[in-house]
């Protein structure tokens, strides 16, 4: 036994420059558990052993042994011995509660990433008419409202195999990453990222790979050098990125489906902006159709709490997808369904989204003005948040919570160490607050490493 992993952590190690870290061990580990190489019950070399055969120290060891414990793959047994075990979810959303847990409530709240309620469209009349019809005749009923199903299908940026209706943006990327991924698997997601998204990765156990996103989209030979040794999936968000505020080209798309053209790893997009994005979207899809899953949130654009996305694409997971949910809520509830219908269907609810939209790149585009004047750092031109750069992150977010002011921490959202950041959604910012808070923001900011003075 101590031999094959040793053998399988040094054929992985030459594959790329990881070499024989704590985190490479750990994800060899994890995959040969998934595999079924080490079954449940397999007792694991001691940390001395297996320090001494790969020529590590033991200290290395142990940190890989902590995290496959934490994971819930691997458990001590004293002077036992340690063995493989089933995995379990270790404890809550790390980062995610650090997003939203500020030190208080503030005159005005801008780390929450949510849209502006005044640019909702009304649910009233939509809710009336809904109210009036009979939708669920059997537990047994296709999932997805056939109506639905039919506008999602014409309205899908590329032909999709299948597509099913889950309750919001992060219960779709959960249910995708639940059939599609296992312990150990390798993941590519964006640097800097959504925290949910990297602490249900963490959760899972697997090996977190981020890759730098520009206002373009994601670097391409950064792509290429995180998929050299082998990727499971890419989690990528097309348009209004979060926090980055990036938006995919049609020309760094195809670039990145050419990088990928060669292997088996699974596209994920999470387009949780839909309408209120101003940049159009370019999906994957188009040229990797059958490896990708793209997700559609109308939380954002049409309301949070219909809490509904569709999932489309690839034919046998959105499928696997849907079966899975069969066995838990059954189906997102056909009531809100047919409100999402009937407001997609809706003369005025185009003109209401225009108008966000106008209004959110109209907002961003003011206070990124602002900083950009006084050499602050901004990235991307789309969405409702603001990444910025700050001298230093604690210190900028206590100078605006003393003005009353809430924005969210950048260290959540980072995938490995970076320059100090905090996201900011300019979106919820009233059109007549535009500058004051703009300026408060410049002043927090301090002198950021790569500030550039333009005055």
């Amino acid at each position: 036994m101590l031999n094959d992993i040793a053998t399988e952590i040094t054929r992985a190690a030459s594959t790329d420059g990881d070499g024989r870290s704590a985190r490479r061990i750990a994800s060899v580990i994890g995959r040969m558990i998934t595999a079924g190489s080490l079954p449940v019950g397999t007792r694991l070399p001691t940390v001395r052993e297996l320090s001494r055969r790969l020529g590590v120290s033991p200290t290395t060891v142990s940190e890989a042994w902590r995290s496959l414990a934490d994971v819930g793959a691997i458990e001590a047994r004293g002077r036992n011995g340690t063995y493989v075990r089933p995995p379990t979810g270790p404890g809550g959303p790390r980062r995610y509660r650090r997003v939203t847990e500020g030190p208080g409530h503030f005159a005005l709240d801008l780390s929450s990433g949510t849209p502006d309620p005044a640019l909702l469209p009304d649910l009233a009349p939509i809710v009336a008419r809904v109210s009036r019809q009979s939708l669920t005749s059997s537990y047994l009923d296709h999932p997805v409202l056939p109506e639905l199903e039919e506008a999602l299908l014409a309205s899908w940026p590329f032909p999709p195999e299948a597509v099913t209706v889950v309750d919001g943006a992060m219960d779709a990327l959960d249910r995708v990453a639940g059939v599609a991924l296992r312990l150990g698997d390798r993941v590519v997601v964006e640097h800097p990222s959504f925290p949910p998204l990297l602490d249900l990765l963490e959760q899972m156990g697997c090996e977190i790979v981020g890759v730098d996103t520009g206002d373009s989209g994601l670097d391409v030979e950064g792509l290429r050098a995180a998929v050299a040794g082998g990727a499971r999936a890419l989690f990528l968000q097309p348009r209004a990125q979060n926090p980055a505020g990036s938006a995919l080209t049609t020309q760094r798309a195809k670039a990145l489906a050419g990088v990928l053209a060669d292997t088996d790893t699974l596209v994920v997009e999470d387009d949780h902006s839909y309408e209120i994005s101003c940049a159009p979207l370019v999906s994957l899809g188009r040229w990797l159709p059958e490896r990708t899953v793209h997700i559609r949130s109308y939380s954002k654009s049409h309301g949070p709490d219909l809490r509904l996305a569709a999932v489309g694409g690839a034919g046998d997971l959105v499928m696997a997808v849907a079966n899975r949910r069969r066995l838990g809520p059954g189906w997102s509830s056909r009531i809100l369904q047919a409100l999402l219908l009937g407001l997609l269907r809706d003369a005025g609810t185009g003109a209401v989204m225009r108008m966000a939209a106008d209004t959110y790149a109209r907002r961003r585009a003011v206070v990124s003005g602002v900083l950009t004047e006084h050499g602050i750092p901004v990235s991307g031109h789309d969405g409702i948040n603001l990444w910025m750069e700050v001298a230093d992150e604690r210190s900028a977010t206590v100078a605006l919570a003393a003005r009353g002011i809430g924005v969210a921490p950048g260290e959540p959202f980072l995938v490995r160490p970076d320059t100090d950041h905090v996201r900011v959604t300019v979106g919820l910012i009233p059109d007549d607050h535009l500058s004051a808070v703009a300026d408060h923001l410049t002043a927090a900011a301090g002198r950021p490493p790569h500030a550039t003075h333009h005055r």
